[in-house]
């Protein structure tokens, strides 16, 4: 049976310091949405491929599969970004004193995760580690690329051209330091008391 998904308009965010409404439109509208019609359609073609005729070198199931991973992941990843857009409250106690932990402070949380940023072709991803309890920063050169397992989303930037290029053009860093600035502190500190005691029911999981 296939799986389908549906776009979750309630997260469109608007009128963002530095990040235009315009620029919003053609992202959420057309990329987001693109992703999610993109993976329902594959949902339908692997209803229907031959499982018999799988092959690594090439079958239909195999392409199938990776751009399922790939449309699939653009949706969440797409999702998680705008549901965390629209600047509100601050940084809990228990999100600094673990930064402070892993990275030293926050500045320096930020200063690698703009590193990061403008480094790789698709995201950049605070995370929680769920294998050592670590908050650690990831980058992806795509949806479906270089991803950790275990790894629960807290803050993430779009760094694919189409993010940013109606407001900045080629100009990533502005951007970048747009999307920091419009954070929304209270589904952030929400999303690291989850992935908390997600920890806590799985530390022992490797054993």
């Amino acid at each position: 049976m296939a799986h389908k998904i549906s776009p979750k308009d309630h997260l469109k965010p608007k009128d963002l310091d530095g990040i235009s409404n315009e620029q919003i439109e053609p992202h959420f509208e057309a990329h987001y949405k693109g992703y999610v019609s993109k993976y329902n359609e594959i949902q339908e073609a692997l209803e229907k491929a031959d499982l018999s005729k799988a092959n690594q070198n090439y079958s239909e199931y195999r392409e199938l599969k990776v751009e399922e991973s790939f449309n699939y992941m653009g949706a969440v990843l797409h999702e998680l970004y705008f549901g965390h857009l629209g600047k509100r409250g601050e940084p809990s106690e228990e999100f600094k004193r673990k930064v402070e932990e892993d990275f030293g402070s926050m500045d320096k949380l930020f200063e690698e995760l703009t590193a990061c940023a403008v480094a790789f072709r698709g995201w950049a991803v605070l995370g929680f580690d769920l294998f050592s309890g670590r908050l650690v920063i990831n980058g992806l050169d795509a949806h479906n690329l270089y991803n950790f397992y275990g790894f629960i989303p807290l803050i993430l930037i779009d760094t694919y051209e189409h993010a940013y290029y109606v407001d900045y053009k080629n100009k990533r860093p502005p951007y970048v330091d747009a999307v920091i600035r419009n954070l929304n502190w209270e589904v952030i500190n929400q999303r690291f008391e989850k992935a908390r005691k997600a920890y806590e029911a799985l530390k022992d999981y490797i054993g």
